[in-house]
């Protein structure tokens, strides 16, 4: 195998979201990058990709991720700017539940700590405003005008185009099979070549773990699926009418988009069938279960879109033990940096994070706290 005579700054490993903004990153700062993946660049295969993902300041998993969303708020404005694209779709976002549901506490928590205005609607409130939604009176929503979706598959296409525009290379269909440090450099092993970089970035989402197979207890790749199902009022359910939604209920966890390219309402739900699995032999085939787990939410809260299934993928989430996420260097090799363990809410932050990463790559430390992502957590 020939080695490669290039000396990089930096290798990303896994370009989806947050490494191609991680790329973008490193390459606007002057330095010389290799992006490799797996797979296609962009793919399917792994948590980044479609065109809707979901963006909110109510963010009831912990207060402390607000002072980071309003950053990466301001980086997703610059790169609409930069790119002279429509990314993020603002609708208006929901947060609902019991009144003692963690989402809903959660939610409001947030709101109150960082001064973020919001409504609280009880059910009725909700349906008369949103007449896509049939909430019962006493599921209690936090309404945030803020909220919205990003066109997630055109983010990550924006930051690969300005990566190869700032002269980074970016390898599609080559995967890493070994990484191991030689002295001050990392050296990193495909099946096409042997390249060397000063640092390495780890972000293959799903993957991380059979790069760093000290962090698979750690990270649990686990099968998702999400649908899109026609509705009887398109117009209802348009992005103008129906803001995206966060909802926990008896039956579970579900999250919502209104229509937007695709037609229909989309629909998904945390943890879904709670299947971990090995992501080089997950399932992607779409089971009667997996229609099942979507259209009881459907059919209980949003009836009018409890029509016949678009169409339905498969992705992964990577969760970690508590559910947030692990962006931090590594213990013994500080070259490396590894962002991992988004939970199934982490696309949102894929601006800030590519910042972050290469904060930590070109200076060890980053001025964001990240101390809710370190790994020494764990211990």
């Amino acid at each position: 195998m020939a080695k490669n005579t290039v000396q990089y700054d930096a290798i990303v490993a896994g370009v989806g979201g947050m490494g191609s903004a991680a790329l973008y990153n490193l390459a606007a700062r002057g330095w010389k990058v290799l992006g490799l993946d797996k797979y296609d660049v962009p793919n399917n295969m792994g948590s980044s990709h479609g065109n809707s993902r979901m963006i909110r300041l109510s963010y009831h998993e912990d207060p402390s991720y607000v002072t980071l969303m309003h950053k990466s708020y301001e980086l997703w404005d610059k790169l609409q700017t930069d790119t002279n694209q429509e990314l993020l779709i603002t609708t208006g976002s929901i947060r609902a539940g019991h009144e003692h549901s963690s989402m809903f506490i959660g939610s409001k928590n947030a709101c109150d700590i960082h001064n973020i205005p919001y409504e609280i609607l009880e059910g009725r409130e909700v349906n008369k405003r949103f007449p896509g939604y049939s909430f019962p009176n006493d599921i209690l929503s936090v309404y945030q005008s803020d909220g919205g979706f990003l066109a997630a598959d055109k983010c990550i296409s924006s930051y690969l185009t300005l990566s190869d525009e700032l002269g980074a290379d970016i390898h599609g269909r080559e995967p890493i099979t070994d990484w191991h440090p030689k002295g001050e450099i990392i050296e990193v092993v495909t099946p096409k070549s042997v390249y060397t970089a000063s640092r390495l970035v780890l972000t293959t989402g799903p993957w991380v773990s059979k790069l760093l197979p000290d962090l698979t207890a750690l990270l649990e790749p686990e099968r998702q699926v999400v649908g899109w199902f026609q509705t009887q009022d398109p117009k209802r359910f348009d992005a103008d009418h129906f803001p995206v939604f966060g909802l926990e209920v008896d039956i579970g966890r579900f999250y919502g988009f209104p229509s937007f390219e695709t037609p229909g309402i989309k629909l998904g739900k945390y943890n879904h069938l709670r299947e971990i699995v090995d992501p080089d032999l997950v399932s992607r085939e779409i089971t009667n279960n997996d229609q099942k787990a979507l259209e009881e939410c459907l059919e209980k809260y949003f009836p009018m879109a409890h029509g016949a299934v678009m169409k339905m993928e498969t992705c992964m989430f990577t969760n970690t033990p508590d559910g947030h996420f692990i962006i931090d260097t590594h213990p013994e090799i500080p070259q490396v940096s590894i962002a991992a363990g988004f939970s199934g809410h982490g696309f949102k932050f894929c601006g800030l994070v590519g910042e972050i990463l290469a904060d930590l790559a070109q200076e060890g430390y980053t001025e964001h706290n990240i101390d809710l992502f370190k790994l020494e957590r764990f211990n």
